[in-house]
């Protein structure tokens, strides 16, 4: 068995446009509200959670720091929903996805590095990593769907997938 050795890219809107929105302020337009004190940023990410009669659950996770290097053994999905995760200590983390489909391939399993300003909404059936906090604890806003059905599948990764290491942004 070979390894397969990623290596976290920058998270940008374009590379992660397979697996869902990059959901950050920079660079997007906005609207003055509040008598001209608050900028508002609508629509940075395609919530998808009405299926199977789904409604919103806004959850924080409060997530251990990782060491890496860091074998990637599991990928879950969700079938019924987009899974939004937004940091905010304003800390790095990393964001490991792959393609959707019954399950993933290995050789396209993809590493991103989040600057710690921007979150990430997994588009519904993408296969994606668990959360991977940096250096220390970090919370996270997760916009995801509470209601009937199974909305978690789980799989072991084939090949052994080796994270080894998160480039600054």
């Amino acid at each position: 068995m070979t390894d397969i050795i990623l290596t976290a890219a920058p998270l940008t809107a374009e590379a992660f446009a397979p697996f869902g929105d990059v959901i950050e302020v920079t660079g997007r337009k906005f609207r003055l509200i509040n008598e001209d004190t608050c900028e508002r940023f609508d629509d940075l990410a395609q919530v998808d959670v009405l299926a199977a009669g789904g409604r919103p659950l806004i959850s924080i996770f409060k997530s251990q720091p990782r060491a890496l290097p860091l074998q990637v053994k599991i990928l879950e999905r969700h079938p019924l929903s987009s899974q939004a995760i937004i940091p905010l200590d304003g800390l790095p983390f990393l964001v490991v996805v792959a393609e959707s489909g019954d399950s993933p391939v290995s050789g396209r399993i993809r590493a991103y590095r989040s600057s710690g300003a921007q979150g990430v909404n997994y588009r519904r059936n993408t296969w994606h990593h668990a959360l991977i906090a940096l250096d220390r604890t970090s919370h996270f806003l997760v916009v995801d769907r509470a209601g009937p059905g199974e909305n978690c599948d789980e799989t072991a990764v084939d090949d052994s997938v080796i994270l080894i290491s998160a480039p600054a942004v």
